[in-house]
């Protein structure tokens, strides 16, 4: 076992190397086989975009960009539903609660069947994303159901969330992730999680609740610079009066309540809304999406997810012009930020999501996911877990502390520790290793950071280890872990 001090020694070292070019920035196999060839080497500019485009790329991702570079990699992703990924979604079938309705979901939870488990449903939802990001080949299209996840973000703990965000995720996020803003708009809008996420069921003529509708503005479309007033959220309020859940046999349905319903005129953004019950809330709708302020909003958000945390204004600007002309298609918004953007891209902090997913990915992990989820939880990126509506923070400051549980996670997931985790470090490298110790190093670092480590640091890491009469392979395994703990590894 690798004792604290020995590992805050080749801490040391591995951050002495901050000059790589990267510090610029039950079982199941469901990822296939092991590389038969090495992995393509890439040029950092190459590593940073892969690293964009992916929760961390694998040898056959590397290899495909290689192959075809970045522009046809990007069309390639983006007609996700063109990409086979049957073996990633055969073994979620194993997820009985993921296709069902709210009804019967709420049924499971209310200890109405046998084995009752009141955290069956929303563990089952986080074990599936987690394998959807780990093993999916539809990348870009899982990168934007996580973005999406955050914008329209549900805290899975309050009320009955806990079973409707399985609905929402499928229905809402998952369907529309890749498709046109203003139906992702509007299919939130009217998601029973969200309704009651947000209290609109609450809503009604005699006493409004404004929290949806303010959310709705400041958060999912217009942003809270992007010209609403206060006067605007109560008159939005009103209009949201009477947007309820069925309860009963139709339990979790969406329902509008005609009786509770604000029957006046109304007015919001200098547009009047004359009675039309239901169709009021939704005229508003289809106003917010294709306001100008939504535009700048979505695209300056999609700009820092993958290219900055302050992304380049005119990068910004063409995204936004291109959102407007197409009527907010994601397809066509990404395009502009990925082209353009990448070339531009600046060192992003991995959120833990990013960092864990990253680790197993390139290291060819198997995993049922479980216990992934309780690292992730240590590290403060629990799936659905967020309880502010504004979703996980997406900028470098907001991640870079809590060190130990990434350490902790990186020597676990090495040592094969982690329950339902394993990999196999050596069989992995079977296809570069000359049978050559430093050699066999430098194959890890350009697969985990892009490029090898400079000859002095690599030569000092071995010789941290190996002088202290570690066996080679085990020596192996405390380099690798040094590597996912370095602050190289921590950057995107």
């Amino acid at each position: 076992m690798l004792s604290r001090r020995d590992f805050l020694k080749l801490f040391t070292v591995i951050t002495a190397s901050a000059a790589l070019s990267s510090c610029a920035p039950v079982y199941r196999r469901l990822a296939g086989n092991l590389p038969t060839i090495p992995w393509t080497p890439l040029n950092a500019n190459d590593f940073l975009a892969l690293n964009r485009l992916t929760f961390g790329p694998r040898v056959e991702e590397r290899a495909r960009f290689a192959e075809i570079g970045l522009q046809a990699y990007i069309e390639e992703q983006l007609a996700f539903d063109s990409i086979d990924d049957f073996s990633c979604n055969l073994q979620l079938s194993t997820f009985n609660t993921l296709d069902m309705a709210a009804n019967e979901l709420e049924a499971i939870s209310n200890q109405l069947f046998e084995n009752y488990d009141r955290e069956k449903v929303p563990n089952e939802l986080r074990q599936a994303t987690i394998l959807r990001q780990l093993y999916s080949k539809r990348q870009l299209y899982e990168l934007m159901v996580e973005f999406w996840s955050d914008h329209f973000n549900i805290f899975v703990e309050k009320g009955s969330c806990f079973y409707l965000k399985t609905v929402d995720d499928r229905e809402v996020i998952r369907r529309n992730a890749m498709g046109s803003f203003r139906d992702l708009v509007w299919a939130s809008a009217h998601s029973p999680a969200m309704l009651i996420y947000l209290d609109n069921q609450a809503n009604e003529k005699s006493h409004p609740n404004e929290n949806y509708a303010r959310e709705l503005m400041e958060l999912h479309t217009l942003g809270v610079y992007g010209g609403y007033t206060q006067q605007d959220v109560m008159e939005l309020a009103r209009c949201l009066t009477g947007w309820n859940v069925k309860e009963h046999f139709w339990l979790g349905d969406f329902v509008f309540k005609e009786d509770l319903h604000d029957t006046g005129v109304k007015n919001v953004l200098g547009l009047t809304i004359q009675p039309s019950g239901q169709k009021e809330a939704e005229q508003v709708i289809e106003r917010l999406v294709e306001h100008p302020s939504t535009a700048r909003f979505i695209t300056t958000k999609l700009a820092r997810r993958f290219i900055a945390d302050d992304p380049p204004p005119e990068l910004v600007a063409k995204a936004a012009q291109t959102f407007l002309q197409t009527n907010g298609d994601i397809k066509s918004v990404l395009r502009v930020i990925l082209l353009d953007g990448l070339p531009l891209a600046r060192p992003k902090y991995k959120r833990p999501a990013n960092f864990v997913l990253s680790a197993l990915r390139m290291l060819n992990a198997e995993t049922n996911g479980a216990a992934v989820h309780e690292h992730l939880l240590r590290m403060g990126q629990a799936y659905f877990n967020w309880p502010t509506p504004d979703g996980y923070p997406d900028h470098n400051e907001a991640w870079q502390g809590n060190l130990m549980p990434r350490w902790q996670f990186a020597f676990e997931l090495i040592r094969n520790e982690i329950k339902g985790t394993k990999h196999n470090l050596r069989d992995l490298l079977d296809a570069s290793s000359t049978g050559v110790l430093h050699d066999d190093v430098d194959a890890l670092a350009s697969l985990l950071l892009g490029a090898p480590l400079e000859r002095i640091t690599r030569d000092e890491l071995i010789d941290s280890v190996t002088l202290a009469g570690v066996a080679e392979e085990e020596a192996l395994q405390i380099i690798t872990a040094s590597l996912i703990a370095s602050p190289a590894f921590q950057w995107r």
